[in-house]
This record gives structure tokens, sequence and C-alpha cells, in this order.
């Protein structure tokens, strides 16, 4: 009865807001004294998309706060080496007196098969043992590893956190080994140099914090150069090429920087001409040769440029000619140095339209005075010194991104799904000798490396090494 009452009193009705309003300011009151703040989030635009948040990358990293862990491998007692990236020549060519098979039965035995992070980073081989730049999404961490060739037995793991997001991938760049030295550069321009036996760290350092580098987009993919005692690295911001004391990390030489080009997923060259040693790289806005004795500039030019990604490497050809190629439309350039009182000057001998050829991902070969590799159609070629075609491999032969290298006259080559196949290296037609489906991923991208008759292959997670001696 009593509160049939104050419903219908319209008096009491009207303080009703009034009270409500008092017990929510009174209740709010004690709710902030005894109970914690809780942390609050600012919401950014793409946050709620998981995955358009996830191509935004992010790195934080400390290359200096590494750790060494060791496992139960054992260096293989086995011949063999591919101890850079293109190899010991940085040709993509194995010369190796170790005769090879020219067909398979069903498949090429796989020796052994390890797990590797994202990425499309490609090995190395050097006195049994295997290298790998790799990426450990669990630990958040770098981890440059090596493994016995014999059975892919992990040695030791070299590790240092960098924090990064997946953009296609992390790992990219492939070390470079000496009997003295392990060079190695991670997916945000951390360097490191350790012993290549024990796994020692040298010295380590940060391309972006350093040098002002800036890191590409999907990631670092310049491969390291160890020329004798030196590595050769070019990050641009301060320094568009350095040479490092491997022995104490110290900076040898700089190349000035003058006109701000940046760090590509391109790897430099050395290349010799008219007595003069020089490293040759294609930087954001042009291609640089540089002094192999002081670091100084011999020549440039800024008729090659790719703006979008510049990935594969120059290709010394003889006589003073590079071979430049790119994806992106950009198709191909041949350059010729010319050296006079004034020092060398560079004269352009012909373009190729990317339908004619290109290269979006993997360096052409020169072999036997003619040019192999893959267009953008994903066709096989073969060119001749001009830039003509020889031949191509037919739309039903294609490999996408895939890799590819020759040894003992064959050429290996892989499309993206796994799918490796041997064809003969002549300028005479594509002949085709064998097929088998080696991987079964995706994206099998990373370089080849061939050591002793053991092939090295991976896809985006799965690292392979195939016997392939006859």
């Amino acid at each position: 009865m009593d509160i049939g009452y104050r419903i219908k009193n319209p008096n009491i009705i009207r303080l009703i807001p009034v009270f409500v309003g008092l017990l929510v300011i009174i209740s709010l009151f004690f709710w902030l004294r005894i109970s914690p703040p809780i942390p609050m989030e600012l919401r950014l635009p793409g946050a709620d998309n998981e995955e358009l948040a996830e191509d935004i990358p992010k790195a934080v990293g400390d290359v200096f706060s590494g750790k060494l862990v060791m496992f139960d491998g054992v260096a293989a007692n086995m011949p063999g080496e591919w101890s850079r990236f293109r190899g010991k020549d940085f040709d993509n060519i194995n010369k190796e007196n170790v005769k090879l098979t020219r067909k398979w039965s069903g498949a090429p035995k796989t020796l052994w098969g390890v797990d590797v992070g994202e990425g499309y980073a490609g090995a190395v081989v050097l006195g049994g043992r295997v290298y790998i730049m790799d990426y450990d999404q669990d630990q958040l961490a770098d981890s440059l590893r090596c493994l016995s060739l014999a059975d892919g037995k992990e040695i030791w793991r070299y590790t240092y956190p960098v924090e990064i997001k997946r953009n296609h991938g992390m790992s990219r760049p492939i070390p470079a080994v000496t009997d003295k030295y392990l060079v190695a550069m991670g997916p945000m321009g951390h360097v490191i140099c350790l012993d290549p036996i024990s796994g020692e760290l040298f010295w380590a350092m940060d391309l972006a914090r350093d040098f002002g580098a800036t890191i590409p987009e999907w990631y670092a993919g310049q491969c390291p150069v160890i020329d004798g005692d030196k590595a050769i690295l070019a990050p641009g911001g301060d320094a568009l090429m350095i040479a490092v004391d491997c022995a104490t990390g110290e900076i040898v030489w700089k190349t000035p920087n003058m006109n701000n080009w940046l760090m590509t997923h391109s790897s430099i060259m050395p290349m010799e001409f008219e007595g003069e040693k020089m490293y040759v790289y294609c930087a954001s806005e042009g291609v640089v040769g540089v002094s192999a004795d002081d670091g100084s500039i011999l020549w440039e030019t800024t008729e090659w440029k790719i703006s979008i990604a510049n990935i594969p490497s120059p290709l010394i050809m003889d006589n003073g000619k590079i071979f430049l190629s790119g994806g992106y439309n950009a198709g191909s350039m041949m350059i010729q140095l010319k050296k006079g009182d004034n020092g060398f000057t560079v004269e352009t001998l012909f373009l190729l339209k990317a339908r004619e050829f290109g290269a979006t991902q993997h360096t052409p070969i020169l072999y036997n005075g003619y040019i192999y590799g893959v267009k953008p159609d994903g066709q096989f070629v073969c060119l001749n010194p001009k830039g003509e075609t020889i031949w191509e491999s037919g739309s039903s032969n294609r490999f996408g991104l895939g890799p590819f290298m020759i040894a003992d006259g064959l050429i290996y080559v892989m499309n993206d799904d796994g799918l490796l196949t041997l064809a003969e290296a002549t300028p005479n037609g594509y002949k085709q000798l064998a097929q088998a489906q080696v991987l079964t991923g995706h994206e099998a991208w990373a370089p080849m490396a061939l050591a002793g008759g053991r092939l090295i292959l991976r896809d985006l997670t799965r690292m392979v090494c195939l016997d392939v001696r006859q």
C-alpha cells in the first residue's frame, strides 16, 4: 500500500531522479577509493583488424644482449663448401668436382629436414656445418643456427631479442662464413660476427641505431660480404657502404652518402675492372661502384632504380659490363664501365622491357657466356650477352618466384610450391631431365645451397637436405 501511494504522488516522483543521481555519485566515490585503476588503451585505426595489424612492422631489439645455447649436434666430416650468398665466387654456380645425377628415380633422397621460422633465408655450408639466420617466433628473437651437415642436428644457436610483426615472413639475409668468421644480418639490420666453430660473439652492431639506416619494406634482404678480414655492408643512412674489421668490429672505412640513398634488398657484388677492385651495389636511387681500398665512390649512375623493391643483385659480366634486372615492371639494363684519364664513366648498352626479361626476386646467372634466369611470367629463359632470347621453358614450365642454380652442367630450379626441376644448362634449348616434389609447403623462395653433392632447400617453414650425387 505504501509503494502504491509513492508512485501516485507527483512530488515523490519528481524527487526520484535526484535520489538516483546522489546514489550514483556516492557509489562512484567509494568505487574509486577502494578499486585499483584499470589501465586504458588508446584505440588506433586498424587495431580492431587483426590481419591489418599483423602487416604493420614493429621492431624492439637488443643485439647486444644475445646468448649462446649449445646442443648435441656434431659437425660432419664431409667435404663441400657454399660459404655465402651465390656461393664462393658470387656467381651461383657450384664448381666442385662432384658428379651429380642427371635423372631421379622418383625423387632425390631426403637426408634430413628441420623446421624453421617463417622466412626466406637460405643456408651456407662450411666444415661440415650448416648455418642459417632464422627467426624464433615463440621467443621473439633472431636466431643464428649452426647445424650438422650429416643429419641436421643443431650444434649451437645464438639468439638476441627482436620483436617484429609478421610481414611476408621474417628472415631473409644469408650469412657469410670463413674458417675464422661468421657474419650474419637479421631482418631489422642487426649484424653479428661470431666464431664459426664455437659460436662465440666477436662483435655486434645495429645499422639503424649506429648509421641511421632505413630498413626496407619487408625487412632487410641484404646478405653480408666477407672479403679477407673485412665485412662489407651497405647500411645507407650516414654511410652508403662500410668495411668492418672482422676481428675487432672497428670501422675500416665509410663511403659518404651525399645523395641520401637508402638500403635495398639487393646485395653487394665484388668486381675487378681495369686494375681496380670495387664493390657494386644497387641502392634506392641508383647503382654505385665503391673502391675496395678506401670506400671512395668510383662511379655512380641514376639510370637504374626501382621504386617499389630492388631485390636482385648486380650480375657482373665480362669486360666491365654489368647486367641489372628487377621486378615490378622494371625489366633489365646492361651497362658498360669505361676508364679514362678522369676516372670511370658509365654507358647504357641496352634496355629490355619486363616482358622480354626482368627478375622479380632472384639474380640471373652468367654461365659459359649466356644469361640464365626466370622472367616475370615465370618462364626460365636463356639470353645471349646482347639480351636476345635464345630459348624459353614454355608456358607449361613456369617457376614463379622460385630459386635456381647451376652445377655440373645442370640447372636446378624450383617453383613456389617446392617442385624441383632438373634441366641442362645449355643454350641449345630447354631440355628438362627430371622433376620431383621435394617440399610440401609454399613460398619456397630461399636461394639454394649445394655442397659436396648435398642440396639444401627450404620453403616458408621447412628446410631439407637432398642427396643429388650420381
